[in-house]
């Protein structure tokens, strides 16, 4: 008896691509939305989302927002090119003005926070995405990945509030793989991937190892020592964040005097 012949990474892709836009799709419909509102940094991973969206629901029911705050010309400008290969229209909200006010209502104590100033970024940016999505009944559809989701590298209640994760099950490799058949331009797929939490930042000269490092330890366990405890690490240290806040256990009930 034969085996399966082994699927080609093209149409793998397309397959998962197909899979996630008819997910998107049936969740947008089910829960009486009308459209779907996505941040569009300019990075892969937004790219990818916009992009299966587009497929999901057409391009007329897909809004993407461009938030910069002190963002470098380049980010804007990758946004808008993927706005047009998609084919949808693109809002800039600046934001830089508003997260100044926040810092100075805050405090100077918090300005000088690296990791405090930086996550107040993706929280406006989540507040921004829910208020446009309010005028158009519509779900704000998150980019996190796989990797992303893992160790827990994303801001609660920042790029981490969100209605719909379509790419949460898919490693960084995948995700460009799917980029590929959506026709994501060359550009996107050769930027270095960032957070934008702060200028120069990138996502693995923070974490300290790369994706490819981490995708291979996430889909054959193949790992260095070194890499394996860092990422348990993360992982425990974020579970906090994949799971809703706890509640105290009811009062119990005490027995009447009497009784």
């Amino acid at each position: 008896m034969q085996g399966v012949a082994p699927e080609r990474g093209t149409q793998r892709a397309e397959r998962m691509a197909a899979h996630l836009a008819l997910w998107i799709a049936t969740e947008v419909h089910r829960r009486g939305a009308r459209a779907a509102v996505v941040g569009l940094s300019g990075g892969i991973d937004s790219a990818v989302v916009a992009g299966l969206c587009v497929r999901a629901l057409g391009p007329a029911a897909v809004e993407a927002l461009a938030m910069p705050i002190h963002s470098p010309p380049e980010d804007g400008e990758d946004a808008a090119l993927v706005a047009t290969t998609l084919g949808v229209s693109l809002k800039v909200v600046d934001l830089s003005g508003p997260y100044e006010a926040m810092l100075a209502a805050l405090g100077p104590e918090v300005a000088a926070h690296r990791l405090a100033a930086a996550n107040l970024r993706p929280r406006l940016r989540m507040a921004t995405l829910y208020a446009h999505a309010a005028l158009r009944g519509a779900l704000v559809v998150g980019t996190g990945n796989r990797d992303e989701l893992t160790i827990g590298y994303f801001t609660k209640y920042g790029d981490g509030g969100v209605d719909l994760l379509p790419i949460g099950n898919l490693t960084k490799g995948e995700v460009r793989a799917v980029a590929r058949v959506l026709g994501i331009p060359q550009r996107i797929l050769d930027r270095p991937p960032t957070a934008g939490l702060w200028r120069g930042q990138t996502d693995e000269g923070e974490l300290g190892f790369t994706y490819e490092e981490l995708d291979r330890y996430l889909l054959t366990g193949e790992a260095s020592d070194a890499l394996r405890e860092m990422v348990e690490a993360r992982r425990r240290a974020a579970q906090h964040k994949l799971e809703m806040p706890p509640l105290p256990p009811p009062l119990p009930e005490v027995a009447e005097a009497g009784a």
